[in-house]
């Protein structure tokens, strides 16, 4: 496999990922009352979204295709979130605590590709500056949680 493809196909698991993020925190916004929460997860979401426009580019500088949406693993966690939100009647400290671990999740894979690969210096550099926000968002929601609770 070719570098460009190699480098592709680990940017390409971000792009899923983040897509996957950025239909969460929309799916989150829908399934609490408060209007902070709301404003916070909808600004997340275009976050991601900034994310995923950063990294469709990037891939097209490599000369490969992006894909075009989520995983199916994303797919199953929004299920599982509007599922337990269902049976929690919405509680705000149970959808917290689902995009937390959703964030964790996201964090541990930016932090893995990035000591596995080496990236051009301006890839590594979009990179990191989005593990920093997600890192940001990690503990905003830490901080959120715990004044739910």
């Amino acid at each position: 496999m070719k570098y460009t493809e190699k480098i592709s196909n680990k940017l390409n698991e971000l792009l899923e990922k983040n897509y996957d993020a950025e239909k969460g925190y929309l799916n989150s916004a829908e399934n609490v009352e408060s209007a902070k929460l709301k404003i916070f997860f909808k600004n997340r979401a275009s976050e991601r979204s900034m994310f995923a426009k950063d990294l469709r580019t990037e891939i097209l500088s490599y000369g490969q295709i992006p894909e075009d949406d989520g995983s199916f693993k994303g797919t199953m966690h929004r299920n599982w979130m509007t599922l337990k939100s269902l049976f929690s009647s919405n509680d705000e400290e149970a959808i917290l605590e689902e995009t937390l671990r959703g964030e964790k999740a996201s964090f541990e894979e930016y932090e893995e590709i990035l000591k596995e690969e080496s990236f051009a210096p301006s890839t590594r550099k979009m990179l990191d500056e989005q593990k920093l926000k997600i890192q940001a968002a990690i503990n905003s929601l830490k901080l959120e949680e715990h004044l739910a609770s």
